[in-house]
């Protein structure tokens, strides 16, 4: 093991190559956590873009249009904002109790019924904007310690070569591969680890905003029912 550490270079592939079992799973592992968190954050980032510009489209024409029937075609067509969804959700509630004549006299049971159907589609839509972003705060959180492990486990076997190696031949070159081996470790579970820590924050920020826009539009759908529908 001494011999070969010997010619060990310290670029990546030779510190890959060359480190003990664990630790080259302990690598592979925060690869994968960076490769799957890097897919998350150009996928969310793109997801809450168009959720923003879709949202931002249908508040346009819902305060603007007086045809509720348009309105909802254009609530249809914008799938991914979570405001239009929630009126699409709203829509075919309020669709159901006017269909329903044994209904048409409750109203403060009609109104809870839309409401239901609001919380519903707020729910759902809010799961969808945070689906994989724990995943962020557990690669932000767990990443550096598992990469501390790679450390750990490097710097024994660093250790464990200095014991075999007898003290005479006990120098650098024999021990530093391994610490090499150690420290690449910990550099990409801090490489998986910052990226993720700063997308989940914006992308908190992000969903904050549109979960902020469907309870101010519940409110306003649910006082436009009460004024105009269920009178």
């Amino acid at each position: 093991m001494g011999t070969a550490a010997l010619a060990v270079s310290l670029d990546i592939p030779s510190l890959f190559q060359h480190a003990h079992w664990t630790v080259k799973g302990v690598m592979v592992l925060l690869a994968l956590m960076f490769v799957v968190g890097l897919y998350i954050i150009i996928f969310k980032t793109m997801y809450l873009r168009r959720a923003a510009g879709e949202t931002a489209r249908f508040m346009d024409s819902f305060w603007k249009s007086r045809d509720i029937e348009q309105i909802y075609k254009t609530a249809q067509a914008l799938r991914n904002s979570p405001v239009s969804q929630m009126f699409v959700a709203g829509y075919t509630e309020l669709a159901k109790l006017a269909s329903d004549e044994s209904l048409k006299g409750d109203k403060e049971g009609n109104l809870s019924n839309v409401e239901r159907a609001l919380r519903r589609a707020q729910l759902t839509e809010t799961t969808k904007l945070e689906s994989m972003v724990p995943f962020l705060a557990t690669t932000g959180s767990a990443a550096p310690f598992i990469g501390l492990l790679g450390t750990v486990v490097g710097i024994m076997f660093a250790f464990v070569s200095i014991s075999e190696s007898g003290s005479g031949a006990a120098t650098l070159k024999v021990v530093g591969p391994h610490i090499a081996e150690a420290l690449f470790a910990t550099a990409i579970g801090l490489v998986a680890a910052i990226p993720a820590v700063m997308a989940y924050n914006y992308f908190m920020r992000r969903i904050k905003v549109q979960r902020s826009e469907m309870e101010t539009f519940e409110q306003d759908y649910l006082n436009i029912i009460k004024r105009h529908f269920l009178r």
